[in-house]
């Protein structure tokens, strides 16, 4: 019988293809505030001073293709919000757009692209009690975000930007899928994510402990969209990290169990949704483990 999957479990690294590493780095940088842990020739790792939360690998030429399957946005979740209203302060200084600025009810999110064109949610949470429910399903709405209203948290503050706060996260991705109800299968039926909120049958939100999602399935590019060409601009993989090792063993095994293709690595499992997105199932100490390794090997290079 499949048991869903652990509440603790969340999303780690974002892995994306770009186009030009030192343009992204500094809009990385100077824009959104992240921190350069390591760079090892076209890959630089990026996050706020704790574990890695982005991964950018360049690959000259590479571009954005549109009605495909792929990373409809990945967010960030801030720890505040008056971080967020630092965050969108700081955007306004840089002169940084927004393209679409959202209160879903259960968190308040801005959007930016990068200079590749991916899609970035920056959001932060709001408290669980404020929630909406029908029945089991979560109310995700998407309406005008009173900008003007969070700017006000900064009111008397003279607080200088500092950077992504250490406690961001990547708090999930949505993804274009080419059908949601294999989609669902996988995720849920395979994976054990709960199924959060349904719209129709054009999305779907999962997640894990009942948060508002964690992953999010859609098919506004369109059904049986395929998937980009091998070196698009976009998603390499995204991390789903489990809080230990039982977890991560348990989970494997409901995916050997469904016949799911996986490929056991150092750095966790790696496994493929049903549209072709790349995931590495894996913990905490695993993704320090593999930070060790690279380290090491880039070390060596060094030294040799």
């Amino acid at each position: 019988m499949l048991t869903s999957i652990h509440p603790d479990t969340k999303i780690g690294t974002v892995a994306l293809t770009i186009s030009n590493l030192d343009r992204e780095l500094a809009f990385y940088q100077d824009v959104l505030g992240f921190q350069v842990h390591r760079r090892a020739g076209d890959t630089a790792y990026l996050g706020a001073g704790g574990p890695n939360l982005l991964v950018l690998t360049q690959h000259p030429g590479a571009e954005l293709v549109s009605g495909t399957t792929g990373l409809h946005h990945f967010a960030i979740l801030l720890p505040s919000r008056l971080a967020l209203a630092s965050t969108l302060r700081h955007l306004g200084e840089t002169g940084t757009p927004l393209y679409e600025s959202y209160n879903h009810w259960c968190s308040e999110s801005i959007y930016v692209a990068d200079p590749d064109g991916n899609s970035i949610e920056i959001y932060r949470d709001c408290p669980r009690s404020e929630w909406l429910f029908d029945g089991a399903q979560l109310r995700i709405a998407s309406v005008p975000l009173d900008l003007d209203g969070l700017l006000s948290e900064l009111s008397g503050r003279n607080d200088e930007w500092g950077g992504l706060p250490p406690e961001a996260m990547i708090g999930h991705v949505n993804l274009r899928v080419a059908n949601l109800a294999e989609a669902e299968s996988f995720y849920v039926g395979v994976l054990g994510f709960d199924i959060i909120a349904r719209y129709e049958s054009q999305a779907l939100f999962v997640s894990a402990g009942g948060y508002h999602g964690h992953v999010g399935l859609n098919t506004w590019d369109g059904v049986d969209a395929p998937p980009p060409p091998p070196g698009s601009i976009g998603l390499r993989h995204f991390d789903v990290r489990l809080p230990n090792t039982v977890e991560l063993d348990r989970v494997t095994k409901q995916v050997r169990d469904a016949g799911v293709t996986l490929e056991e690595t150092p750095a966790g499992v790696l496994v493929h949704d049903p549209s072709a997105h790349a995931l590495l199932l894996t913990t905490s100490a695993r993704e320090i483990a593999r930070t060790r390794l690279v380290e090491r090997k880039e070390e060596g290079r060094n030294i040799s």
